[in-house]
């Protein structure tokens, strides 16, 4: 099974949260509210901001009324971009990244496979932008049935 860790879930999660806030034009949030709203520990959130405002995609706000927003808009932000800094890379496995990691890559035809699929799922990724997440989660919302009185 080929997995995304919890670091680039709940990364995700915490992007998409704040797409929701900047979209609504209260673009600055805190941690501890986004992990309120997230149900994800704030020590965990405080671990996997860092990275993402090393690489820009984040910035924080001092001050009264600061906290954490987008560098730049949800529509130019990709998935691919969120798990590359929190996954290492879109790769499916080592070799297609890497191509020291192993001796056999002149012989493998498994390599061929991995490099194809790792292209076609990387190529997904990097149209996915958290505007586009956004819009699915309205989508659902509107679908959600209405709770009977």
């Amino acid at each position: 099974m080929i997995r995304v860790s919890t670091k680039g879930r709940y990364g995700t999660r915490l992007m998409l949260n704040l797409a929701r806030h900047y979209n609504s034009g209260n673009r600055a949030v805190i941690l501890r509210n986004i992990a309120a709203d997230e149900e994800i520990s704030i020590r965990y959130l405080e671990q996997i901001i860092i990275p993402l405002k090393i690489h820009k995609l984040v910035k924080s706000i001092r001050g009264a009324g600061g906290g954490y927003t987008l560098a730049r808009k949800p529509s130019e932000i990709t998935i691919c971009e969120i798990l590359e800094v929190l996954e290492g890379n879109c790769a499916l496995v080592d070799c297609v990244e890497d191509k020291d990691f192993c001796d056999r890559l002149p012989s493998c035809a498994a390599y061929e496979i991995w490099k194809e699929a790792s292209q076609i799922l990387k190529s997904y990724f990097q149209r996915v932008t958290l505007q586009y997440v956004l819009e699915i989660c309205v989508r659902k919302q509107k679908a959600k049935p209405k709770a009977r009185r």
